[in-house]
Formats: C-alpha cells, sequence, structure tokens
C-alpha cells in the first residue's frame, strides 16, 4: 500500500469512525451538560485515552490475533506490514473468516436500523421498510442461512465466522438497548446519580457503540496500526464536536441515514473480499466520502429550507 493510499484510508476511516458515532457523542454532550466542570475535563481527557488506546486500538488488535494466533500477540500487530511469506499466507488464509463475520454483522445492522430504527426518512422506501419492522428476523434469518450455505462450500471456519458475526450483532444490541435504558438514568436528575458513575456509565456505553466502527474499519483494511491511527484521530475530532458543536452536528438530520449506508456498503465489500471478490482498496473509503457527502448535502438543503 503506497503513502497516497494510506492516507486516504486513514481520512475515510476518520471519517467513518465520526459518522458513525454521532449518536453516541450526542448521548456524551447531553449527559455532559449534567456534570460539574471537573468531571467533564477528566472524561474528556482520560476517557478519550481509553477511546482511542483501549477501545479502538486494543479491541482490533485482539481480533486480529484471534483470526490469527499462529503469528502472536505482538506479530498480530504489524503483520500487514511484513515482507515474510508466512506471515503474509497466514493472514491471506484468515481474512476470508474475519471478513465474512465482520460483514454479516454490518449487513445485519443496517437493516436492524432500516426495519425498526426510528429515523428521518432520507431516501424512497425507507418509510415503507420502516412500516414492515415485523420482518427484520426473517430477512436477517434467509439472510444468514444463505451466506453460511455458500461459506461452507468453500470454508467451514469461514460459515463459523458468519455465525459468529451474526451472535456478536445480537450480543451488541442487547447491550445498546440496556445503554439506552442508562441513558435516561444518567439524564435524569431525580437519582441523584454522582459524576463518577456517570462517567463510568459513558465509558461502558463508549465501548458498546464502538463495536461497529471497529468492525466496520476492516472493510478498509486489515492493518491494525491503520485502523488505529484512523479510527483513534475520528474518536479526537468526535470530542471536540462533543465539547463545542453537538448542537450544530444535529441540525443535519440525514447524517445517521448516511453513517448507514456506509455501513451497508462496508458490510457488502467485505462480504465480496470473503468470497474471493477482489474490491480495490481505495473502494471502501471512496464510497464512504461519498455516502456521507450526499446526505450531508442533502441535510444542507433541509436546514436551509427551514432557515428560510
Amino acid at each position: 500500500m503506497n503513502l497516497s493510499l494510506m492516507i486516504f484510508t486513514v481520512l475515510g476511516l476518520s471519517l467513518f469512525e465520526i459518522i458513525s458515532s454521532i449518536d453516541n457523542a450526542i448521548v456524551n454532550a447531553e449527559v455532559l451538560s449534567t456534570m460539574g466542570k471537573k468531571a467533564r475535563r477528566w472524561f474528556l481527557f482520560w476517557g478519550l485515552l481509553f477511546a482511542v488506546f483501549i477501545v479502538r486500538g486494543f479491541l482490533p488488535w485482539v481480533i486480529v490475533w484471534a483470526a490469527n494466533p499462529s503469528l502472536g500477540f505482538l506479530g498480530s500487530l504489524t503483520a500487514t506490514f511484513s515482507n515474510d511469506p508466512k506471515i503474509i499466507e497466514a493472514i491471506e488464509m484468515s481474512s476470508p473468516i474475519l471478513l465474512a463475520g465482520g460483514g454479516t454483522f454490518l449487513i445485519f445492522l443496517f437493516f436492524h436500523w432500516l426495519f425498526i430504527e426510528p429515523k428521518n426518512y432520507g431516501l424512497k422506501g425507507e418509510r415503507f421498510f420502516h412500516s414492515q419492522g415485523i420482518w427484520f428476523y426473517a430477512v436477517v434469518s434467509i439472510l444468514l442461512a444463505t451466506i453460511v450455505w455458500f461459506a461452507s462450500k468453500i470454508n467451514p471456519l469461514m460459515a463459523f465466522g458468519t455465525v459468529v458475526g451474526s451472535t456478536a450483532f445480537f450480543i451488541t444490541h442487547g447491550f445498546k438497548q440496556n445503554a439506552e435504558q442508562r441513558e435516561k438514568e444518567l439524564l435524569d436528575n431525580t437519582r441523584n446519580l454522582s459524576d463518577i458513575s456517570k462517567i463510568l456509565y459513558l465509558e461502558v456505553i463508549d465501548a458498546t457503540f464502538s463495536i461497529d466502527g471497529v468492525l466496520g474499519a476492516f472493510a478498509f483494511t486489515l492493518s491494525v496500526p491503520l485502523i488505529i491511527l484512523g479510527n483513534g484521530l475520528g474518536a479526537i475530532v468526535l470530542r471536540q464536536f462533543t465539547v463545542g458543536n453537538i448542537d450544530r452536528i444535529k441540525k443535519y438530520i440525514y447524517l445517521k441515514n448516511g453513517a448507514m449506508y456506509s455501513i451497508l456498503f462496508l458490510g457488502i465489500i467485505m462480504l465480496m473480499d470473503s468470497f474471493g471478490i477482489k474490491v480495490p482498496s481505495w473502494v471502501s473509503p471512496l464510497s464512504t466520502f461519498g455516502v456521507v457527502g450526499y446526505f450531508f448535502w442533502k441535510s444542507k438543503i433541509e436546514l436551509n429550507k427551514i432557515n428560510i
């Protein structure tokens, strides 16, 4: 990977991290408004270090290591920059398993948003699918069975990775539902929660919501250092939005749509790669910039209509 492509990939990762974590940033901003200045400063500094180095740094490293145990813990960090033929072969052998699981997770995430989650309707058809929410579980079940069927013909471990991806979706979905309930408690001043309790809750919520961005990052690259750099940069920018610009960001009502359609494209790219359909490295960041740019433009038009 040449330098220009590495920079483009890091920028794409940063944008994806920002756009996929906006909901989390809004929650953080609302909860921080109920806390003292000292606690806010503590969260914005130490919480940022935890978010970047522990969650968005350690998690992708562990995922690559789990998919490539023969590389060792340290070897998994720099494996994608190695010229050793054995290491290159190990990465190529394990990547379909990782990509099949991550792609399944992201596509399930998109369909959950499309069928069930409340939204501002940005494209034709979204209202119809939202009204058919009862079909979500049928759609993802059929999709899972189809992917597993074809994956099992290539590699049983790839089929297992697909099942792990779907399992990870439903586990994290349960955590997110619990997080939504915790958010209400954090914003309920009558519960008299301490600032320390709120900080701990925010860290748990942040870790839960970061999984989407970490798994989506593998559609851009399997290089852990690039993922850490891109996601870390995105997390830093997002914390700045949390401090002073979150109300402004909330006015762009279709940014969530952009995030979810980006997730759909990245999930498809990961599945294509896992089945041996090679997608150029520049496609993931380019599609992310294109999709997010379109919905940002669409949001801006809507905002201009309101301000007239």
